[in-house]
C-alpha cells in the first residue's frame, strides 16, 4: 500500500459513546442468567474447590464458570462477604473503574460517564475482552489495588538491591503479578569482592529467588508465581546461566526414574531449582552476526570491562539451542532490535522484559494488561467487524489508563515511573481460533498478514485515543523529553502498517489499519500521547 501525506485529523470533542447498550437498558437485562456448581478435581479426581450455587450468564461454558468462581470472586468461601455472581464481580470492577474516571476527569458529563461503565460491563459481560489477573483481584476490594501484571525490576551490584529485589518480588507475587529483571548489572562468579573473597554470581542468587517464587502463590491462589531473569550474552557467566535449568531438569528426569513424582507439582519438579522462572539470553545484533559468520564472541568483567573469555559465537547460539530443546529455555531477547523501537530512549535504554516477554520497557516500570477475544469479532459471514474491534479498544485502553492512578505500586521508582510514563499493554486473544475458522493456516503468510493487520489496527487506534485523552488531560509527564523518538517510532510502525499485503487481508481490515496509524502520527504531532507504551 502506497503511503500517502498524513491527513489532518478532524477534530470534533471526542465522546464515549455507546454502541452495544441503550439507555435505561442495564446490560445484565440483555442476557440469560443461570445457577451452577463450580467444582474443580485434580489429577486424581478430588475435588480441590467447590462453590455451589454461582451465578453466570447462560452462554458462558462451565470452564469459564469453574476460573471465575475459584480465581476472581473476592471474600472468603462459605462466609456472606463471598461473591457469588458474575454480577457482584463486574460491578465491583466496572464500577470502580468508572468512579475513578469521574474523578480523573475523563469524562465530560454524567452522560458519558453512565455511556462508559454501560459498554465497558458489557464488553466485560459478553466476553469481547478482559483485563490482568490482578485487576479482578484487587480492583473494588483495596483503596489503591495493585493492578498491574506486568512488572520490571532493576537491581545494581551490590547486597542490599540484591535483597530489595527479593522483597520486591515476593509482594508482586502476593498479588498477584509477575516480574522479570536483567541480572547482568551483578559481577560474575569469576570476579573478586571488595572483602577479597569470591563473588556468588547471578545464577546463585538465581536459586534464592526461585525459592521466594516457589513458596509465595501469585495473588494468594494456587497458581505458581510468573518470574523473568535475563542474562547479557556478553555476561562472563553466560554459560553457567544457558545450562542453568538443562541441568536441573535432568536432575528432575533423574528423580523420576527413581520413582518420584513427575507431575508439574509433584516431588521431582519440587526437588530442583529454576521451576518458577523463565529464562533468557538478551543477544544484539553484533552477537547474531558474529554466529552467523563463525566469528570469536568475548564477554566481559562486570567489574572493569576487561575480556573474560573468548568463545565462538555460533558455539554459543548452539548451546542455547541445545539446553531450551532440554527444557524450554533459555529464551532469547534481541537487544538491538527491542532498542531501535525504543519510544522514551533519550530517558534510558530498554533492558529486560515481563515474565512473558510481551512488556518490555524501562527498568523500575510496570504495565496492566487487557486482552481482547478475536472472535467475538468475528462476523456470522466471517468477517472482521473493524468498527466493533475500534469501540472496543477505545473503551478498554480508557479503562487501562483510568487504572494507573488510582494503583498501588511496589517501590518509589516504579511509583513514580508509573506516573511519569504510564505504559499500558493492550493484546488480544483467540487468534488461533479466528484464523482456523476463516480456513486461514496459521503458520502461512496469509494468517501472518492478517494477523499483523489486527495488531496494527489495535495499536493504531489505541495509540489514536491515547493522544485525545492527552488532548483532554495533557501528554505523560516524560513525553516532552522524549518528543522525537517517539514520534519516529510512532511513524517507524505506520510505516510498517502500509508494508501490510493487500492481496492476503480483507480491504478495510487492512485499510483502517493503515488509517489508524494516520490518526495516532497526525494526533500524537499535536497533543502528544497519554501514554508511553499502549501495546
Amino acid at each position: 500500500m502506497e503511503i500517502h501525506q498524513i491527513p489532518k485529523v478532524p477534530l470534533g470533542e471526542h465522546r464515549y459513546e455507546r454502541r452495544y447498550t441503550k439507555p435505561g437498558v442495564h446490560p445484565y437485562e440483555t442476557v440469560k442468567w443461570d445457577f451452577r456448581d463450580a467444582t474443580i478435581t485434580d489429577h486424581k479426581g478430588q475435588v480441590i474447590f467447590e462453590q455451589k450455587k454461582v451465578e453466570v450468564p447462560a452462554f458462558w461454558s462451565q470452564t469459564a464458570t469453574n476460573i471465575v468462581a475459584s480465581k476472581y470472586f473476592r471474600g472468603r468461601l462459605g462466609t456472606t462477604e463471598r461473591e457469588s455472581s458474575v454480577r457482584h464481580l463486574l460491578d465491583r470492577v466496572a464500577k470502580t473503574i468508572t468512579r475513578w474516571g469521574v474523578k480523573g476527569r475523563y469524562f465530560q458529563d454524567e452522560e458519558e460517564a453512565q455511556s462508559f461503565e454501560a459498554e465497558l460491563t458489557h464488553i466485560l459481560l459478553h466476553q469481547l475482552a478482559a483485563f490482568n489477573s490482578p485487576v479482578w483481584f484487587n480492583v473494588g476490594v483495596e483503596e489503591h489495588p495493585q493492578c498491574s501484571a506486568c512488572f520490571i525490576n532493576s537491581v545494581h551490584d551490590d547486597m542490599r538491591s540484591i535483597m530489595n529485589l527479593a522483597v520486591t518480588e515476593g509482594m508482586l507475587f502476593k498479588y498477584g503479578s509477575g516480574t522479570g529483571s536483567n541480572l547482568s548489572s551483578l559481577r560474575s562468579s569469576k570476579e573478586h569482592l571488595s572483602t577479597g573473597g569470591k563473588a556468588s554470581g547471578p545464577v546463585s542468587f538465581m536459586k534464592g529467588f526461585d525459592a521466594f517464587a516457589g513458596v509465595i502463590k501469585s495473588g494468594g491462589r494456587t497458581r505458581r508465581a510468573a518470574k523473568m531473569v535475563i542474562l547479557n550474552v556478553d555476561h562472563p557467566d553466560i554459560v553457567d546461566f544457558i545450562w542453568s535449568k538443562a541441568n536441573e531438569e535432568k536432575k528432575a528426569w533423574a528423580l523420576i526414574d527413581a520413582g518420584y513424582d513427575g507431575s508439574v507439582d509433584g516431588e521431582a519438579y519440587g526437588s530442583v531449582f529454576f521451576q518458577n522462572a523463565n529464562h533468557s539470553v538478551r543477544v544484539t545484533d553484533d552477537f547474531m552476526h558474529a554466529a552467523m559468520e563463525n566469528k570469536d564472541w568475548q564477554t566481559h568483567y562486570i567489574t572493569n570491562r576487561k575480556v573474560a573469555d573468548t568463545f565462538k559465537a555460533a558455539d554459543l547460539m548452539r548451546q542455547m539451542a541445545e539446553a531450551a530443546y532440554i527444557c524450554g529455555d533459555p529464551g532469547i531477547q534481541f537487544d538491538t532490535t527491542v532498542n531501535e523501537w525504543n519510544p522514551c530512549s533519550n530517558t534510558d535504554r530498554i533492558n529486560a522484559s515481563n515474565p512473558c516477554s510481551e512488556y518490555m520497557f524501562l527498568d523500575d516500570s510496570a504495565c496492566n494488561l487487557a486482552s481482547l477475544n478475536l472472535m467475538k469479532f468475528r462476523t456470522v459471514e466471517g468477517e472482521f467487524d473493524v468498527d466493533s474491534f475500534k469501540h472496543a479498544v477505545e473503551i478498554v485502553i480508557t479503562a487501562q489508563e483510568i487504572l494507573v492512578d488510582n494503583a498501588s505500586y511496589p517501590t518509589p521508582a516504579i511509583e513514580k515511573n508509573s506516573h511519569d510514563y504510564r505504559p499500558l499493554g493492550m493484546g488480544y486473544a483467540n487468534l488461533g481460533a479466528l484464523l482456523m475458522s476463516l480456513g486461514i493456516p496459521y503458520d502461512s503468510e496469509k494468517g501472518r498478514n492478517y494477523s499483523a493487520a489486527i495488531s496494527a489496527l489495535m495499536s493504531g487506534h489505541a495509540y489514536a485515543i491515547s493522544s485525545l485523552i492527552a488532548k483532554r488531560l495533557g501528554p505523560f509527564r516524560g513525553y516532552a523529553s522524549n518528543e522525537k523518538p517517539f514520534l519516529n517510532v510512532i511513524g517507524m510502525h505506520r510505516s510498517h502498517a502500509y508494508k501490510i499485503p493487500r492481496d492476503d487481508v480483507p480491504r478495510d481490515l487492512v485499510e483502517a489499519a493503515a488509517k489508524s496509524w494516520d490518526e495516532a502520527l497526525s494526533l500524537g504531532e499535536r497533543f502528544g500521547f497519554r501514554n508511553a507504551q499502549i501495546s
